[in-house]
Protein backbone atom coordinates (compact mmCIF):
# COMPACT_ATOMS: atom_id res chain seq x y z
CA UNK A 1 0.00 0.00 0.00
CA UNK A 2 1.23 3.28 -0.89
CA UNK A 3 0.39 5.24 2.33
CA UNK A 4 1.02 2.15 4.96
CA UNK A 5 4.48 3.55 7.10
CA UNK A 6 5.42 0.42 7.87
CA UNK A 7 5.12 -0.61 3.98
CA UNK A 8 7.73 2.33 3.35
CA UNK A 9 9.67 0.92 5.91
CA UNK A 10 9.65 -2.59 4.76
CA UNK A 11 10.83 -1.29 1.31
CA UNK A 12 13.82 1.01 2.34
CA UNK A 13 11.41 3.66 1.48
CA UNK A 14 11.44 5.11 5.43
CA UNK A 15 14.88 4.92 7.46
CA UNK A 16 14.35 2.78 10.86
CA UNK A 17 16.14 0.85 13.02
CA UNK A 18 16.65 -2.49 11.97
CA UNK A 19 16.72 -5.30 13.90
CA UNK A 20 16.19 -8.00 11.33
CA UNK A 21 14.86 -8.77 7.78
CA UNK A 22 14.38 -11.53 5.34
CA UNK A 23 12.63 -11.96 1.97
CA UNK A 24 9.18 -12.45 4.11
CA UNK A 25 9.58 -10.18 7.65
CA UNK A 26 11.46 -7.13 8.72
CA UNK A 27 12.10 -6.28 12.56
CA UNK A 28 12.68 -2.80 14.02
CA UNK A 29 12.76 -1.17 17.06
CA UNK A 30 9.95 1.14 18.19
CA UNK A 31 10.23 4.80 17.90
CA UNK A 32 7.79 4.61 21.01
CA UNK A 33 9.30 1.83 22.98
CA UNK A 34 6.88 0.64 26.11
CA UNK A 35 10.00 -1.41 27.49
CA UNK A 36 13.75 -1.05 27.28
CA UNK A 37 13.05 -3.81 24.24
CA UNK A 38 10.41 -2.92 22.02
CA UNK A 39 10.20 -4.34 18.71
CA UNK A 40 7.94 -4.29 15.77
CA UNK A 41 8.02 -7.48 13.50
CA UNK A 42 5.92 -7.11 10.33
CA UNK A 43 5.46 -8.72 6.98
CA UNK A 44 6.77 -7.25 4.21
CA UNK A 45 3.09 -8.32 2.70
CA UNK A 46 0.39 -5.70 3.54
CA UNK A 47 -2.50 -7.05 6.09
CA UNK A 48 -4.42 -4.27 7.67
CA UNK A 49 -4.98 -6.56 10.70
CA UNK A 50 -4.59 -9.48 12.35
CA UNK A 51 -8.64 -10.61 11.36
CA UNK A 52 -7.62 -10.34 8.18
CA UNK A 53 -5.20 -13.10 7.85
CA UNK A 54 -6.14 -16.12 5.87
CA UNK A 55 -5.22 -19.82 5.53
CA UNK A 56 -2.54 -18.78 2.94
CA UNK A 57 -1.03 -16.88 5.67
CA UNK A 58 -0.39 -19.38 8.06
CA UNK A 59 3.17 -19.93 6.95
CA UNK A 60 3.97 -16.38 7.38
CA UNK A 61 1.70 -15.60 10.78
CA UNK A 62 3.83 -18.62 12.33
CA UNK A 63 7.12 -16.79 10.29
CA UNK A 64 6.76 -13.63 12.72
CA UNK A 65 6.75 -15.76 16.10
CA UNK A 66 9.70 -17.54 14.74
CA UNK A 67 11.18 -14.15 13.71
CA UNK A 68 10.81 -12.81 17.19
CA UNK A 69 11.83 -16.18 18.97
CA UNK A 70 15.38 -15.69 17.29
CA UNK A 71 15.48 -12.05 18.22
CA UNK A 72 14.88 -12.73 21.32
CA UNK A 73 17.85 -15.32 21.49
CA UNK A 74 20.14 -12.97 20.03
CA UNK A 75 18.99 -10.05 22.40
CA UNK A 76 19.61 -12.66 25.40
CA UNK A 77 16.30 -12.12 26.36
CA UNK A 78 14.97 -15.88 27.16
CA UNK A 79 15.85 -16.55 30.12
CA UNK A 80 14.47 -13.11 31.95
CA UNK A 81 11.55 -13.75 29.99
CA UNK A 82 9.59 -11.32 27.04
CA UNK A 83 6.05 -10.68 25.74
CA UNK A 84 4.66 -11.20 22.14
CA UNK A 85 2.00 -8.89 21.56
CA UNK A 86 -0.74 -8.66 18.40
CA UNK A 87 -3.73 -5.98 18.37
CA UNK A 88 -6.38 -6.29 16.43
CA UNK A 89 -8.24 -2.95 15.51
CA UNK A 90 -9.12 0.28 17.72
CA UNK A 91 -10.42 -1.20 20.43
CA UNK A 92 -7.38 -3.24 21.12
CA UNK A 93 -4.82 -0.49 20.61
CA UNK A 94 -4.03 -0.73 17.07
CA UNK A 95 -3.05 2.07 15.42
CA UNK A 96 -0.84 1.37 12.24
CA UNK A 97 -3.51 -1.04 9.65
CA UNK A 98 -0.45 -3.26 8.83
CA UNK A 99 -0.11 -6.55 10.96
CA UNK A 100 2.62 -6.24 13.57
CA UNK A 101 3.41 -8.07 16.22
CA UNK A 102 5.03 -6.33 19.54
CA UNK A 103 8.05 -7.81 21.12
CA UNK A 104 8.44 -6.05 24.62
CA UNK A 105 11.31 -7.21 27.41
CA UNK A 106 13.69 -5.94 29.38
CA UNK A 107 11.44 -5.40 32.06
CA UNK A 108 8.84 -7.38 34.37
CA UNK A 109 5.42 -6.83 32.69
CA UNK A 110 2.53 -7.35 35.11
CA UNK A 111 -1.00 -9.24 33.89
CA UNK A 112 -4.01 -8.64 33.44
CA UNK A 113 -2.10 -5.99 30.65
CA UNK A 114 -3.53 -2.66 30.52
Amino acid sequence: MSDCIFCKIASGEINASIVYQDDEVVAFNDLNPQAPTHVLVIPRKHVSRVSELEEADAALAGRLILTANQIVRDLGLVEAGYRLVLNCNEGAGQSVWHVHLHLLGGRTFGWPPG
